[in-house]
């Protein structure tokens, strides 16, 4: 058990910085379309290069990601993904900036996949969940450190700051995973590498996995057509300055980290379908207000944001815990790769589309602030898939020795 902690620990540091290497940019967002003199539709170009290199990796990655020692595979990406976010600290202009997020994004999407392929194989499904979302409070401990942090040392430096703490932070990962991480080889096939044509029909030619990528779909097109323009909206719309943004990101943190372990914990005992049918329906509540939200104080807007944080883990958790368990364990990892391309194709896909129904006008605050439009249609699209994601996730099974 002790080891299994620290396998955790290690694991959910790594994610954090994935997890913030991706969110940080859209707390960034009225600084970088000030700096850059970029419109909506440039900043989610921004945003999407980001998860669309992340999926196409991801895809290509899932030919050989279950063909070796996993904590190996894990040094090799972890390292690039350092590597690339460094590089992002350095870029002098949108276009390089452009480049260098699509960069970590390439190692970052198979990241992800891999620490979760990791926690299923090494933690079994009866207590999975909960481990899964000890893994996913990592989310929290960006929003409540790493992204205050980072928009403080933007506002105080320059947008270049989080990335350079990040990268360095990632190189400290990397040695922590040399020292730390056991070998991994349990689910390499005894009788040979599993051929790429073979491994794409188990995937694709199952009924079950199909259901589940297209679960994996539905989720990100229901949650990623508003997330990358919340921080946007708040300062045009509802009020906020710049520097109140880390308020949702710490109010939405501190909610994530203490319920994503206890959510982990109910849907053991209670069983994932239910617990994400509770959750999945609750957040639809949280999207239609935001989305539609006038000027309110403050404090208000923050009990809003929190809840929303609350329910979207709350599904997060139970959802991404059916899924490793939908598959065996020999080729989890290449699925999961899969999964991850999916959602980071379909969640670029989100956020490009809701860059083109986005449009922007003056704001009622004045000064240099834009107000966006349309928005409430971008709500309502997310609620539309979120629906749908509802109906499929009861028709997921669970593989036999996940």
């Amino acid at each position: 058990m002790k080891n299994e902690r620290i396998l955790l620990l290690i694991l959910a540091a790594g994610m954090f910085t994935h997890i913030m290497d991706f969110m940080i940019i859209m707390p960034l967002g009225p600084q970088l379309m000030r700096i850059f003199a970029i419109d909506p539709q440039q900043f989610s170009l921004l945003v999407a290069s980001y998860t669309i290199t992340a999926g196409i990796s991801g895809f290509f990655a899932a030919f050989f990601i279950d063909r070796y020692d996993r904590k190996q595979v894990l040094l090799f990406v972890y390292t690039g993904f350092s590597l690339g976010t460094l590089a992002c600290a350095f870029a002098p202009n949108f276009e390089i900036l452009l480049f260098t997020r699509s960069l970590a994004g390439a190692f970052g999407g198979v990241l992800g996949a891999l620490i979760l392929s990791i926690v299923s194989d090494a933690i079994p499904l009866e207590r999975r969940a909960k481990g899964i979302g000890t893994v996913m409070a990592s989310f929290g401990v960006a929003s409540v450190f790493g992204v205050p942090f980072g928009l403080f040392a933007a506002t105080q430096l320059s947008w270049h700051a989080p990335f350079l703490a990040l990268g360095i932070l990632g190189i400290a990962i990397t040695l922590l995973i040399i020292f730390f991480i056991p070998s991994m080889t349990a689910h390499v096939n005894a009788d040979g590498h599993t051929k790429p044509m073979d491994m794409l029909r188990q995937i694709f030619g199952n009924r079950n996995t199909r259901l589940g990528l297209t679960f994996s779909a539905l989720l990100m097109l229901g949650h990623f057509t508003i997330i990358p323009f919340i921080a946007t909206y708040m300062v045009g719309n509802v009020g906020f300055t710049e520097g109140q943004l880390s308020y949702i990101y710490l109010v939405g943190g501190l909610c994530t980290m203490v319920f994503s372990p206890w959510v982990g914990k109910m849907a053991d005992k209670y069983g994932r379908l239910k617990i994400f049918t509770i959750f999945g329906s609750l957040v639809l509540i949280p999207i239609l207000v935001i989305t539609n939200l006038t000027p309110v104080p403050l404090w208000l807007a923050l009990v809003i944001s929190g809840v929303f944080f609350i329910f979207s883990n709350g599904r997060m958790v139970p959802s991404t815990t059916m899924e490793t368990a939908i598959i065996r364990p020999e080729i989890r990892g290449s699925y999961m790769s899969i999964r991850s391309s999916v959602q980071q194709l379909t969640s670029g896909l989100a956020s490009f589309v809701a860059g083109l129904i986005i449009l922007e006008q003056p704001s009622v605050f004045g000064g240099e602030t834009k107000a966006l439009v349309n928005y409430n249609y971008v709500g309502f699209i997310a609620v539309f898939f979120s629906l749908i994601a509802l109906y499929v996730a009861r028709k997921l099974t669970v593989a036999q020795g996940a």
